[in-house]
């Protein structure tokens, strides 16, 4: 006598939960690094209003062989009214450019500092200035001013912003 079951393709409920369960785990280890690129995105646009401060320090060193000592004296707005989407505040002090972050700026970035100091050579200002990101190196014969504030986190400096070492030329 023959066998009247008949099997029915398709997946039983175990089978479907296993899946769920998985693709639960593999989103759960994607979000950190999908979080990690959004923070990188919101610092490199933030560097923008430093790049507007930085022309006027520029401008300052050129006409006075100095660093400004503040917004001011840079011929910039004062601090909390130089805003952005992620920056709450930009503020000179001694020629670097401090960007507070704020606004719409991801939670973990909220009230952290970014700093961009110049970098010159002592005896010969009229050699261009180099601009130093965060923890990034000072270029060989040169010094920076100002005080680094940067406490950001090293993931989520942008990659020329991070600690690293200096590039000599060739010889």
């Amino acid at each position: 006598m023959k066998s009247l079951c008949v099997r029915h393709g398709g997946f039983t409920l175990i089978e479907l939960m296993m899946v769920v369960a998985i693709l639960g785990i593999m989103a759960t280890l994607a979000l950190p690094s999908f979080q990690d690129r959004i923070i990188r995105a919101q610092v490199k646009e933030a560097l923008g209003l430093a790049a507007y401060a930085q022309e006027n320090v520029q401008a300052f060193q050129r006409a006075h062989r100095k660093l400004p000592a503040s917004n001011a004296e840079a011929g910039l707005p004062p601090a909390d009214k130089i805003v952005g989407n992620y920056v709450s505040r930009v503020q000179v002090v001694d020629g670097a450019t401090h960007l507070s972050f704020g606004n719409n700026v991801n939670r973990n970035l909220a009230g952290k500092t970014l700093t961009v100091r110049p970098a010159i050579v002592r005896d010969h200002p009229q050699v261009p200035i180099a601009w130093v990101c965060g923890q990034a190196g000072v270029p060989e014969q040169m010094e920076a001013s100002g005080d680094n504030r940067t406490d950001l986190p090293p993931e989520f400096l942008p990659l020329d912003c991070r600690l690293g070492p200096t590039i000599s030329p060739r010889s």
